[in-house]
């Protein structure tokens, strides 16, 4: 019996919060959209990709636990209506997953940095009118370089009010929006290129990886975890740190400098 109850404790680990995923309609918004739901919560699911999003609901369940909405991260007025909507339907938001994001082709940057960082910015800004009143919550970030900065002060500004602020840093996962990127259909021969030029060898990054690191972070099991950044990469940001010291080392023995 008592193995029972702790396995269903284990099972739901979302009971009764609710969560507001941006770009969840593929890709790693929709594996933890899935995950969460599993996990006993309410989701909504905002996104600019209407039919995809409204398919994966009817698929997912009935609108008294999940919901889409049209959602582009770039517009204020949809960001606050996705959190209003959360609200209203759901009573509350417990969880801001801000994880829209697009790839750069290189002609597109301030198309880039409006979604990829100016819109987790008004996901955190919204979530956070709400959370504090109810001096709690749960912001993540899907991670670039200038959001981590944005998450690590956001998580002492709100600290305060009971909210924490964490990120998640995924190495390459072979999502549609990196098959788009690569131009290509084929996801085996682009899983292929990420554990090429991946450091742990025998094993490929999922987006389903990526959701159970929000789950964690989400879940009263990181109840106490706060302004971090979660590297769910390999060692891959470890290496590439890591490379310029052992190319200065190889120099220095190379010129005759030993210890």
């Amino acid at each position: 019996m008592m193995s029972t109850t702790a396995e269903s404790v284990v099972d739901k680990r979302l009971e009764e919060k609710v969560a507001l995923i941006t770009g969840g309609a593929s890709g790693i918004g929709e594996s933890t959209a899935r995950l969460f739901l599993k996990h006993g919560a309410k989701v909504l699911i905002a996104d600019v990709q209407d039919e995809l999003g409204q398919s994966l609901c009817k698929e997912l369940g009935t609108p008294d636990i999940v919901t889409y909405i049209h959602c582009d991260v770039t517009c204020e007025t949809d960001v606050q209506n996705a959190v209003d909507l959360a609200v209203s339907r759901y009573a509350k938001l417990d969880i801001m997953f801000n994880n829209a994001a697009i790839a750069s082709d290189g002609d597109s940057f301030k198309k880039v940095l409006d979604v990829n960082v100016v819109g987790g910015f008004l996901g955190a800004k919204h979530a956070a009118r709400v959370m504090v009143p109810a001096q709690k919550g749960c912001i993540l970030f899907t991670a670039s370089h200038a959001i981590v900065g944005l998450a690590k002060s956001l998580s002492v500004e709100l600290g305060g009010y009971g909210i924490r602020v964490n990120c998640i840093s995924p190495h390459a996962v072979a999502t549609p929006l990196l098959l788009n990127w690569f131009v290509t259909s084929d996801k085996r021969k682009v899983e292929e290129i990420i554990l090429r030029n991946g450091v742990l060898k025998g094993t490929i990054l999922e987006a389903e990886d990526i959701a159970q690191a929000a789950l964690f972070l989400a879940s009263d099991e990181a109840k106490y975890v706060s302004g971090i950044n979660l590297p769910v990469d390999g060692a891959y940001t470890v290496n590439n740190q890591m490379e310029p010291l052992l190319l200065n080392r190889c120099c220095l023995l190379q010129w005759g400098f030993r210890g």
